[in-house]
């Protein structure tokens, strides 16, 4: 066995040797996936995308990662299997299936004891009813700027977000979209968001310049967004007279205020469960019992992307471990140090913006294709001259850009079981992410031609 190929005792590969090989399990997964639901599309079956739940599909690609191992690699298939519980056990991937959990009790608990109706009684009182779509969307920027956090903000609004979409006949799926834009809008900008954190520290920036060199570029696209989101939701909301209970809206309040406090998120959806229990305990006969059984519908409710996000994240630790990450990066690497040989910034921007996204397309966790991407991006920025607050933000753009429009994508996971559509339903909506992809690459093009 080679040293490039000695095997952990923890069952994972050290410095694996670079091998496009190793990715060929996610293609299974989204040719399964994404490939039945275009061809059973075409066949007229309503639902398509529902037909075959991504976690089966996922399932050939994970067979085909562990016999890779075996067969490739040099791997056991104990030693694969330990690499992909690890990877299941990856604290990031725990931290999303935990909010997952109390995101689903406080959304069922909220519905149970009338409070997402009565919130969305007061957001259908305040917000015009032809600006709704772009209120939805500056609410979820805010909240996810406050929070630092995509997640906890669609766990936040997406229950309420649904409810304004079932009273006044905005589409579903449109809904979706706005609030997939705005929480990425403000995961990407947030000081104290993971991906700004991972961000900086890998290029040695600091947050207040990334904060900067990042806006110029997020905020123009955030008013284009406001700018289509109110041209969307022109003339489809009718909004009946609401009788409002403010009462039961407290646990909503509570829980927007501690977010732009800065409370973790595990606290904010779980004194929201709280909250939303003693307020039906005052106002009605709710029980324990009951909202134990709610809480229950809630986990049962997320058990589909629950699982899923586990299962990407040991499969993602798989292709790491067998160089699949490490071939991207050595690609990229060498495309970059061919255009840009006379110290062309423009070019190493595009391609850390290249290597980013493809590696989150990867891995499916923005943070996590920030520090894998990280280390590659620093050297480049150094050899071309890209100050590092250019390419902090940089980074944090392209992998929100990613995390945004793919739909195996935990944030479009979790909205697409709240809404109950399918996840490229929603992110076919995520028109901010296009927009501020759009308006990256041609802010890093026009930057270079001024500077050439």
């Amino acid at each position: 066995m080679s040293q490039t190929q000695a095997c952990t005792a923890t069952g994972t590969l050290d410095a694996p040797t670079a091998t496009p090989l190793a990715l060929l399990p996610l293609m299974l997964f989204l040719a399964l996936f994404v490939g039945t639901g275009v061809y059973l599309s075409a066949q007229g079956v309503a639902f398509a995308f529902y037909e075959l739940s991504p976690v089966v599909a996922i399932l050939p690609a994970i067979v085909l990662a562990l016999g890779l191992g075996a067969w490739k690699f040099n791997q056991s298939l104990e030693q694969g299997i330990q690499t992909f519980i690890a990877g299941i056990g990856d604290s990031n991937i725990i931290a999303m299936c935990l909010i997952y959990l109390l995101a689903g009790a406080f959304a069922a608990v909220a519905s149970a004891t009338g409070g997402v109706d009565a919130t969305v009684a007061l957001g259908l009182h305040l917000i015009p009813a032809a600006l709704l779509l772009p209120g939805v969307f500056l609410i979820s920027a805010f909240i996810a700027t406050a929070m630092g956090t995509s997640m906890g903000t669609i766990a936040a609004v997406a229950p309420v977000a649904l409810g304004i979409a079932q009273q006044t006949g905005i589409d579903p799926a449109l809904m979706a979209g706005v609030v997939l834009s705005g929480a990425m809008f403000g995961d990407n900008l947030s000081i104290i968001s993971d991906t700004t954190i991972a961000a900086t520290r890998t290029q040695g920036a600091q947050m207040k310049d990334k904060f900067k060199e990042n806006i110029r570029i997020a905020a123009p696209a955030a008013l284009f967004a406001v700018v289509l989101f109110t041209l969307a939701g022109s003339g489809q909301a009718e909004v009946a007279p609401q009788q409002l209970e403010l009462v039961k809206v407290l646990p909503y309040l509570a829980i927007l205020v501690l977010a732009v406090i800065g409370i973790n998120v595990f606290v904010v959806l779980s004194l929201g469960i709280v909250l939303a229990a003693l307020t039906a305990f005052v106002t009605s006969d709710y029980s324990l019992m009951t909202l134990g059984k709610d809480m229950v519908t809630g986990f049962e409710k997320m058990q589909e992307i629950f699982l899923l996000s586990m299962l990407v994240g040991g499969l993602a630790a798989v292709m790491k471990a067998q160089g699949g990450l490490a071939w991207l990066t050595d690609k990229v690497a060498a495309l970059i140090a061919r255009l840009s040989r006379r110290g062309n910034a423009g070019a190493a921007e595009l391609g850390m913006g290249a290597l980013v996204a493809t590696t989150n397309a990867c891995v499916a966790n923005n943070t996590v294709s920030i520090i894998v991407a990280g280390p590659v991006a620093r050297e480049l920025a150094e050899q071309n001259a890209v100050k590092p607050r250019r390419a902090a933000a940089t980074l944090d753009i392209f992998a929100c850009i990613i995390q945004g429009l793919i739909p195996y994508g935990a944030q479009a996971l979790l909205l697409a079981a709240t809404f109950s559509l399918s996840p490229l339903a929603v992110v076919s909506h995520g028109w901010y992410c296009m927009l501020l992809a759009g308006l990256a690459i041609g802010t890093i093009l026009w930057r270079n031609r001024q500077n050439g």
